[in-house]
């Protein structure tokens, strides 16, 4: 197996097998960011695709000081965001705007130890926009400003929408009885 930069070399002197190499390697990973904001299979693996090939287009631009993977799934993030752009989905206030962010900050931390399943199934049941953030911002490690900046909302609404994201998690997994298992 060759090194990451034995294969960005490779795919620089228009090698396919470096191309294949790194394809190989990082697309399960990138595909894994992308359905969690799409949620499509199709469309995902559309995303995934055109993310790598304007990964490989540009590798002459690629920096060997960031990761491969990182640099690829950041392509793929803002595919996956332009796509959520043109469905047009509405960031808007879901739950009653007389929520405080005192209230929003109250969710226990602590709560978070359920089964990966429980978790996944939870988010997957948010709201489009919910989910979209909290996905951004606490799997991705976006920070909350660049995906405001991202999908042109107001900081606030991005920080708001992910507390209650958070809260919509744990009150789905207490009401299905997931809480403390």
């Amino acid at each position: 197996m060759n090194r990451p930069e034995e294969l960005i070399a490779m795919c620089r002197r228009g090698d396919p097998s470096g191309y294949a190499g790194l394809y190989n390697e990082h697309s399960q990973a990138v595909f894994n960011t992308i359905i969690r904001l799409v949620k499509h299979s199709g469309e995902a693996e559309d995303i995934l695709q055109e993310s790598f090939v304007a990964a490989f287009q540009r590798i002459d631009q690629f920096k060997m000081t960031g990761g491969f993977r990182a640099w690829v799934k950041r392509i793929a993030i803002n595919k996956a965001v332009d796509l959520i752009r043109k469905r047009k989905i509405n960031f808007v206030e879901l739950e009653p705007v007389w929520m405080t962010d005192k209230e929003e900050e109250q969710v226990d931390e602590g709560a978070f130890q359920f089964t990966m399943d429980k978790v996944a199934a939870a988010i997957d049941a948010l709201p489009d926009s919910y989910r979209t953030i909290f996905n951004l911002y606490a799997v991705e490690n976006i920070p909350q400003a660049e995906i405001a900046q991202m999908l042109d909302l107001e900081h606030t609404t991005v920080r708001t929408q992910y507390h209650r994201a958070r809260q919509k998690i744990l009150t789905t997994l207490n009401k299905d009885g997931f809480y403390g298992q």
